[in-house]
């Protein structure tokens, strides 16, 4: 029996200026956590308290668990999923990147044993799965595609590795296609939009169209499906002065705006409304159906 539908929320948990790309790989390590200003650390106990008894998927960047060893800590004490997102924010689609971030990670991702994976901005290689198998990962959300679809990577090294993509959830307007081959990468693009597949799971979506994002969620669900989406704790808890750090951004990158608005009612409405699971609990209840 397949699992019950759910909504499967995660939260991509970056410093707050992950959001502008200017400062991916210019500034040192005190430099940024100068810059985070401490937003990482604040933020985490009120979207603690907003997800309630809601357990989500916390895909967490390895420096912010460096800055602030408690935050790791919390999320796993509550019972939220731990994840990995990155060490440092920046595309890792090319696996050498991947494997330099794995090794400066390595000692919290042993500590709390961290099986899941999401790839910054959604991008990843299929070279990548093997990567994430020989380093004890069991899935990654790292690409978009319809909802309900699940991907088995195997004929991995170590061999008999395997591991799961779950996929950040899109609608296809034209319908599901049959038998589709879906490799990475498939990020969100205008290749992807030109397909006629709308990545309603991420937070871009989300903010440009909440309502609409509820009303697509409500339907998944009613055919069986557990949509898996994204947010990110700056569009939860406002960074002091936000709008200001991020003018500079916006007039530069315009499409940057839907990553800006505030997104705690919809939150809110999707912790009331519909069933919550992580990732990692949805997958382990589909390996064993």
């Amino acid at each position: 029996m397949p699992p019950s539908p759910r909504v499967l929320l995660s939260i991509d948990y970056e410093p707050w200026f992950a959001l502008t790309r200017r400062h991916d790989r210019l500034l040192g390590i005190e430099q940024r956590r100068n810059l985070d200003g401490g937003f990482t650390l604040n933020a985490l106990e009120p979207i603690l308290e907003l997800l309630g008894n809601a357990r989500c998927s916390i895909y967490l960047v390895g420096e912010v668990a460096e800055w602030y060893p408690q935050i790791p800590q919390k999320i796993t004490t509550i019972g939220h999923e731990l994840g990995f997102h990155c060490h440092t924010h920046r595309s890792l689609v090319k696996p050498e990147e991947l494997k330099r971030d794995l090794a400066a990670s390595a000692i919290w991702l042993k500590q709390y044993n961290v099986r899941g994976y999401r790839a910054p901005m959604v991008g990843i290689d299929e070279k990548a799965y093997a990567m994430l198998a020989s380093n004890g990962f069991t899935y990654s959300s790292s690409t978009y595609a319809p909802a309900g679809t699940l991907l088995k990577k195997n004929n991995l090294t170590p061999s008999s590795c395997t591991v799961w993509e779950l996929p950040v959830s899109t609608f296809p307007i034209f319908g599901r296609k049959k038998e589709q081959v879906i490799n990475a990468p498939r990020n969100f693009s205008p290749g992807l939009l030109a397909s006629g597949e709308i990545p309603y799971g991420s937070s871009f979506m989300i903010g440009l169209m909440p309502k609409m994002i509820l009303r697509i969620l409500e339907r998944e669900l009613r055919a069986g499906l557990s949509p898996v989406i994204f947010l990110h704790p700056y569009e939860i808890i406002r960074p002091e002065a936000f709008g200001s750090r991020m003018r500079r951004d916006l007039v530069a990158n315009p499409l940057l705006l839907p990553f800006i608005i505030h997104k705690q009612e919809f939150l809110t409405t999707l912790i009331k409304n519909f069933p919550i699971s992580p990732l990692n609990t949805y997958l382990e209840e589909a390996q064993h159906a």
